[in-house]
C-alpha cells in the first residue's frame, strides 16, 4: 500500500514569499514551518501560512505534482491558489 502525499504552497504575512513542497504529512509538515522548526528557506524568510494545498494518494504523485508548480512563473502560482483561496487565507485550520 502506498503512502497518501500532500503539496502545498505556503507563504508568509504578506504573501510575498511563496514556497512549494511536498510531504506525507501535511499537518505535521505546516506545524513545523509555523513553529519555524524547519532550517533553510522558510525559517528564513518567515514562510508559516498554507495558502494551498493537494492530496495525492501516492507520494510519487505528490512529487511529481511538485515538481511540475515549481517549474511554474508566480502569477501561474498565483492563479492556482486564486482558484480554491481567492482571499489566502490560512488553511491550517481546515487540516487539523
Amino acid at each position: 500500500m502506498s503512502k497518501r502525499g500532500y503539496v502545498d504552497i505556503v507563504s508568509n504575512k504578506t504573501n510575498a514569499v511563496l514556497y512549494t513542497g511536498v510531504t506525507s504529512d501535511l499537518k505535521k509538515r505546516i506545524w513545523e514551518h509555523r513553529e519555524s522548526m524547519i532550517e533553510g528557506f522558510t525559517k528564513k524568510y518567515n514562510v508559516k501560512k498554507l495558502v494551498y494545498y493537494e492530496v495525492f494518494d501516492s507520494i510519487t504523485a505528490a512529487i511529481t505534482r511538485e515538481k511540475q508548480i515549481k517549474g511554474w512563473i508566480r502569477n501561474k502560482k498565483i492563479a492556482l491558489i486564486d482558484s480554491s483561496n481567492r482571499e489566502w487565507n490560512d488553511l491550517y485550520e481546515k487540516i487539523i
